[in-house]
C-alpha cells in the first residue's frame, strides 16, 4: 500500500508531496490522518527549518476532499460527517496556519477545493503557470469546510471571494496572485526551485525569530490593532532572552553573517 503523503528531507528542509495522482491527490481521510502525523514529526525535529507542500504527478496538487469518501459519512448522519470530515479538513488547516515553521505551499496544477484551502491556510505559496484554483463546493450543495468561507474573505476581500464561493467558477494562477492567495507564479519547471530558494532564504535567518512572527501573525491578524500590538509585544518578549537575540546583535555590531543556534 502506498503512502499517501511523502516525505523528503533536503538539507534544512522538509519535502512533502501527496501522493494519490490518480486521484488528483484527492484529500481522503488517510491522507488527512498522515498529513497532520507528518507534521507533528517535523515539528519535533530540530534538523528541519521549513516544510514545502506539492503534489506528485503532472495534473494537480489537490482537487480537494475524497467525495466518494466523505458521501458515505453524511449518509451516517449530520453528526458523523462533522466528526469525520469537517472537524478533520479544519484541523489539518489550522495545523498549517499556525505551524511554528514556515510551510510554502507549491501548486503545481489543479487546487480545488481542500486543495485550495491547504493554499489559504499555510504561510506561502508558489504556482505554476498551468495551476488552476476553484472553490466549487457548491456544485455538489454544500459550502466549503476546511476553512474557505473564513480565509479566502480575509485574503481577497469578501465581494471577490463571494463570487468565487458561490459561482464556483475556475480560476487561473494570476489571479490567485492578484488576491493574495499565492505569492508568486513561475513555469512549471521552476516551481520548486523557487519554492526551495525562498524557504532558503528565510532560513538563514533566525527559526525562533521566524517562529514568533508566525505566531504573531496568526493570532493577531483577526483581533483588533490594540490586541494585535499586545500579541506583537509577548513574541517579542520570548525572544529577548535568547541566543539568537544575541547572536543576531553581535554580528550586526561586527558586520558578519550572524550563524543562529536556535536557541
Amino acid at each position: 500500500m502506498q503512502d499517501t503523503v511523502l516525505l523528503e528531507k533536503k538539507d534544512r528542509i522538509a519535502l512533502l508531496t501527496l501522493n494519490r495522482p490518480e486521484k488528483l491527490n484527492a484529500l481522503d481521510y488517510a491522507t488527512n490522518d498522515r498529513l497532520l502525523a507528518l507534521l507533528d514529526q517535523i515539528e519535533a525535529d530540530a534538523e528541519i527549518g521549513a516544510v514545502i507542500l506539492t503534489g506528485a504527478g503532472d495534473r494537480a496538487f489537490s482537487a480537494g476532499g475524497d467525495i466518494h469518501e466523505f458521501t458515505e459519512s453524511i449518509k451516517r448522519g449530520t453528526e458523523e460527517a462533522l466528526r469525520a470530515f469537517c472537524r478533520r479538513g479544519q484541523r489539518m488547516t489550522a495545523r498549517f496556519e499556525a505551524f511554528p515553521k514556515p510551510v510554502i505551499a507549491a501548486v503545481n496544477g489543479i487546487a480545488f477545493g481542500g486543495g485550495c484551502e491547504i493554499t489559504e491556510s499555510v504561510h506561502l505559496a508558489v504556482a505554476s503557470e498551468d495551476a488552476i484554483f476553484a472553490k466549487p463546493e457548491i456544485k455538489i450543495g454544500i459550502p466549503p469546510t476546511f476553512g474557505g468561507t473564513q480565509r479566502l474573505p480575509r485574503l481577497a476581500g469578501r465581494k471577490r471571494a463571494l463570487e468565487l464561493l458561490l459561482t464556483g467558477d475556475t480560476f487561473g494562477p494570476m489571479r490567485a496572485y492578484e488576491m493574495g492567495l499565492v505569492n508568486k507564479v513561475v513555469p512549471r519547471e521552476e516551481l520548486l526551485p523557487t519554492a526551495f530558494d525562498l524557504a532558503n532564504r528565510i532560513l538563514r535567518h533566525s527559526p525562533l525569530a521566524a517562529a514568533r512572527i508566525i505566531a504573531a501573525v496568526t493570532r493577531g491578524i483577526n483581533t483588533t490593532i490594540e490586541e494585535g500590538l499586545l500579541i506583537e509585544r509577548e513574541q517579542f518578549a520570548r525572544m529577548c532572552t535568547t541566543e539568537d537575540v544575541q547572536i543576531g546583535l553581535d554580528a550586526w555590531i561586527a558586520r558578519r553573517t550572524p550563524h543562529y543556534a536556535g536557541r
